[in-house]
């Protein structure tokens, strides 16, 4: 069993499976295909993390605070990644920054900050599910598990 098997209770594979849920928000909003204030991107952005609760709900990893934190910080490189790769689209050169600066300076500046921004994003989401996920658990029966027959 691996590491991150034995403590998250599920394998990397799932993890970033997990944290993918949420990746289609970030390309449909940078390209402006789901508007903000609309039902869709609501559930878009509360959809997955509450599909993280649920999962981790039903598996009771030995630590789910500590499962749905690292889930959250996937989340956020694919959310960094995201905003990256539709920059241009989204932003570009059009994003608030700091006047004076050399364009290519800006970009670097604006973009990296971009990416601590959605690390941030990401893991927040992350502790606000683990948080979740710990309450419930506390007040949830875990469910039946299946006896085996002797």
């Amino acid at each position: 069993m691996s590491g991150a098997r034995r403590t998250l209770g599920f394998s990397w594979p799932a993890l970033v499976a997990l944290a993918a849920l949420a990746a289609p928000r970030v390309a449909l909003h940078d390209l402006g295909v789901v508007p903000e204030g609309t039902i869709v991107a609501a559930l878009l952005a509360v959809g997955p993390p509450l599909c993280w609760v649920a999962v981790v709900l039903w598996r009771r990893p030995p630590r789910p605070f500590l499962t749905l934190v690292v889930v959250g910080a996937l989340y956020g490189v694919f959310l960094a990644a995201g905003h990256q790769v539709f920059w241009d689209s989204s932003l570009g050169m059009d994003a608030p920054g700091p006047a004076g600066l050399a364009p290519g300076a800006r970009e670097a500046l604006l973009r990296g900050a971009a990416v601590m921004s959605s690390l941030v994003t990401g893991t927040m989401v992350g502790v606000i599910a683990g948080g979740a996920a710990v309450l419930l658990s506390r007040a949830l029966p875990a469910p039946a598990r299946p006896t085996e027959l002797s």
